[in-house]
């Protein structure tokens, strides 16, 4: 077990370390590499990672809490039931992540790339998906309520059975959901209706 805190780095590189089982407070990630590091079961807490690349590192059981990771790629990384509390996730990339089983609570995943992703069945309530990019993602039975869908790519993606009511979803292209894929979703009175004038219903 070791303990980062209050600490600064720029341009290191990690990759392949053994860093699991580590705590890492208040500290700041600049333009750093942890390519296929090891990183299970870690807590980060208050810290900053900018622009920093995750590329098949193993995050999985590790817990962060109002952290950021701003610019970041995810690319092939194992975030299997890792946590994610009040984080800022903005622009960040998890394209090819394995992501089971993975809690996320609350903060701010605006501008991220959740192509492929599986999030079905999660409680995803509060969250802001400010355009981000839900390609082909499974959110089959996904309690989005209250999130802020402004912008958000849906094509193809799964939405059977999910909870949309008090969501934003302005600017969301509805017509790209084909019906099958959000039947048994619910909806509020506005977005029913939103989504019935993007077909062409002239609604009273």
């Amino acid at each position: 077990m070791y303990q980062h805190k209050d600490k600064e780095f720029v341009d290191i590189h990690f990759d392949g370390q053994d860093l699991r089982y580590g705590e890492i407070l208040h500290c700041i990630f600049k333009n750093c590499t942890f390519m296929s590091t090891s990183m299970e079961e870690i807590d980060t807490s208050n810290c900053r990672f900018i622009e920093c690349d995750f590329k098949g590192a193993s995050l999985n059981a590790s817990i962060h809490t109002e952290s950021a990771f701003e610019n970041c790629k995810f690319s092939g990384a194992n975030l299997f039931v890792s946590k994610f509390i009040s984080c800022k996730m903005t622009g960040s990339d998890f394209s090819g992540a394995q992501m089971d089983g993975i809690t996320l609570s609350d903060g701010d995943w605006s501008y991220t790339n959740l192509r492929h992703t599986k999030l079905g069945k999660q409680d995803l309530r509060g969250i802001r998906f400010y355009e981000a990019d839900f390609t082909d993602s499974d959110l089959a039975k996904a309690d989005l309520r209250d999130c802020d869908l402004t912008g958000v790519i849906f094509s193809r993606a799964k939405l059977q059975g999910a909870d949309l009511r008090g969501a934003n979803l302005d600017g969301v292209d509805l017509k790209s959901l084909d019906i099958k894929d959000i039947k048994g979703a619910r909806m509020d009175r506005e977005q029913a209706v939103l989504f019935l004038r993007s077909y062409g219903a002239k609604v009273d």
